[in-house]
């Protein structure tokens, strides 16, 4: 806090040089991360995490593999949701510590996502589909249908999965980024007044 003290003993509280640098660098960390369009990257998040629980619907009736027993979509599904949301809510309020939650959340709905891929992958990789056997009917038997049908869901939900890996990855770079651009002013706090204040010395005539 600086003090000057002019000719008539008024005294003067002028801005703090840390108070107008923190104000500065909010404004420019603000702008930096609008620059990078978290809320686009975040409605995408979670549009993909609705989308992952919706299609996974169908898997319950059908063969109950490792994606269904072990609910695969619906925790994956929640977490892009949740980092999505807090990504939307990033674009209001730009501070650091809201940016390092961001960070964090992003960064387990990047190995979350990993998580569900592997699982997804091996899941296919066990249960092939079944070869068409031939009916009476001319057609082929319901459990060459119902495996048709997990193996296409399941390829539909690994693919949003790896796009929710690379949205969570590039998002996680762009966070991590900003943090430290600008770590090195969250430990600073506002010393004085954001204005200058002017104080009169008493009357004693």
């Amino acid at each position: 806090m600086a003090v000057s003290v002019s000719r008539d003993l008024t005294v003067q509280v002028l801005e703090d040089v840390n108070t107008v640098k923190l104000t500065d660098r909010q404004q420019a960390l603000r702008a930096a991360i609008q620059r990078g369009e978290p809320k686009c990257l975040g409605v995408s998040q979670v549009m993909l995490g609705l989308m992952v629980m919706s299609y996974s619907i169908p898997l319950h009736f059908t063969e109950f593999t490792e994606v269904v027993t072990l609910g695969v979509p619906w925790w994956s599904g929640l977490m892009f949701v949740t980092a999505g949301v807090v990504a939307i809510v990033l674009d209001k309020n730009c501070t650091m510590k809201f940016l390092q939650l961001c960070l964090m959340v992003t960064v387990v709905s990047v190995v979350l996502s990993v998580v569900a891929v592997i699982i997804y992958s091996v899941d296919m990789d066990k249960h092939p589909e079944v070869p068409c056997v031939k009916t009476i009917h001319d057609g082929c038997n319901d459990e060459h249908y119902a495996t048709r049908l997990s193996r296409g869901l399941k390829s539909s939900l690994l693919l949003f999965t790896l796009a929710q890996t690379a949205i969570s990855a590039i998002l996680s770079f762009l966070l991590f980024r900003q943090r430290r651009s600008f770590g090195q002013y969250a430990s600073l706090t506002s010393a004085g007044p954001p204005t200058p204040t002017a104080l009169i010395p008493p009357d004693f005539n």
